[in-house]
């Protein structure tokens, strides 16, 4: 990355309460670099430029931070080029974390980026959500996707692979209140509940994020709106 977007992933980070050291930092340096490489060849994202890899694929990962623990068990459902896995990783070192898509060139891409950046316990697969259930049954503290699919979707998919008292979290937009409000029913239908819903805007870009967090019913649970921070 080039200065300006180092210094827009420190602000950004900053502001979600995310404090990068040097290391880190060189990390994510590391990992902006070879995307930017292999996307020369392999279409891996569409967000090419420095500043808006900054922005919209790292700091908009690590708004994640705000509902997952800095240990345990994490699984990413449709990871493409390891957002938020990656970025999750690197912040949180101490996560078991396993990252799954479909498209085979994009996790080899992750599995490259793993051993270039040596991070630790983490393993990157190459399957369909619907594959998972019997591989992964009942091991995940938090399943995240970013965009994946409908958020009923995302739940079925993720629901088998959910530890007890483990957590789903559907990265949204700004639509996430409404498609959450929506897909009530269907969660009662497959034994979940709303547990928190987290409104904010991404840090120096303004754009609206909703964290949607869903429990197994029997947790119960309560529904908030954050306040966006200032810049």
């Amino acid at each position: 990355m080039n200065a300006g977007a180092r210094n827009l992933l420190l602000r950004g980070a900053e502001q979600l309460g995310v404090l990068l050291d040097p290391h880190q930092l060189g990390l994510f340096d590391r990992f902006a670099a070879e995307l930017t490489k292999w996307n020369r060849k392999i279409n891996l994202t569409a967000i090419k430029g420095d500043e808006e890899i900054a922005l919209k694929h790292l700091v908009d990962s690590l708004a994640c931070c705000r509902v997952i623990g800095a240990r345990g068990r994490l699984l990413d459902l449709g990871s493409g080029g390891g957002f938020p896995v990656i970025p999750l990783k690197i912040v949180r070192p101490h996560l078991d974390a396993v990252s799954v898509d479909a498209v085979e060139k994009k996790v080899i891409f992750q599995r490259h980026v793993a051993r270039l950046l040596g991070l630790r316990g983490f393993e990157a697969v190459h399957a369909r959500g619907e594959e998972l259930a019997g591989r992964y049954a009942g091991r995940f503290d938090w399943i995240v996707s970013r965009a994946f699919a409908d958020i009923p979707t995302f739940v079925r998919m993720a629901l088998p692979c959910l530890a007890p008292g483990g957590r789903i979290v559907a990265m949204k937009g700004r639509e996430g209140r409404g498609e959450s409000e929506a897909a009530r029913p269907a969660l009662a239908d497959l034994g979940v509940t709303l547990a928190e819903i987290q409104e904010f805007e991404l840090p120096l870009t303004g754009d609206g994020r909703s964290l949607v967090v869903v429990v197994r019913s029997l947790e119960g649970g309560k529904t908030r709106t954050m306040p966006p921070k200032a810049p």
